[in-house]
């Protein structure tokens, strides 16, 4: 073998290992788009808990940080929508209200404001000052989905 020919092994097995990766999960949430959504949605809370974090001065903030936030959202908002078949209406705990298959539009129409929101917070913030605004502007889409689309739960 040539010096650096391991890379023209490697590189194509990691792809073909990503590419299964994503058939696999796919495979799931098509099994269980409940439990796949609520899995999405506790990462997408992870993340706006560090977001909140550097907010508030619990942790360092962080530019890297603060953007990767706003790309786990579009990242989000992009595959929530499919995750809400017909067929997922109820069990698994599921929280979310009847209305969204009633008003299916509107509830995608929220996720692609969602996804270009966090789109345009990710290259607009710069610092400390400008991740605060674009992170309560991201939250407010958030909160609007959750209390019109969501069972709160007690």
């Amino acid at each position: 073998m040539r010096p650096g020919s391991d890379r023209n092994i490697i590189r194509p097995t990691v792809l073909a290992l990503s590419a299964l990766a994503l058939v696999v999960g796919a495979a799931v949430a098509q099994e269980d788009p409940i439990k796949a959504r609520q899995e999405l949605m506790k990462s997408n809370g992870q993340q706006a808990a560090l977001g909140a974090k550097m907010i508030k001065g619990e942790v360092p903030f962080d530019l890297a940080k603060a953007k990767a936030i706003f790309a786990h959202i579009q990242e989000v908002a992009d595959k929530a929508p499919s995750l809400f078949p017909e067929n997922s209406k109820t069990g698994g705990d599921t929280a979310a209200k009847p209305e969204i298959w009633t008003n299916m539009a509107d509830f995608q129409a929220m996720f692609v404001k969602l996804g270009a929101d966090a789109k345009a917070a990710e290259a607009s913030v710069t610092d400390l000052d400008t991740f605060k605004a674009a992170f309560a502007s991201v939250g407010k889409d958030c909160g609007n989905c959750h209390q019109t689309y969501r069972i709160k739960k007690s």
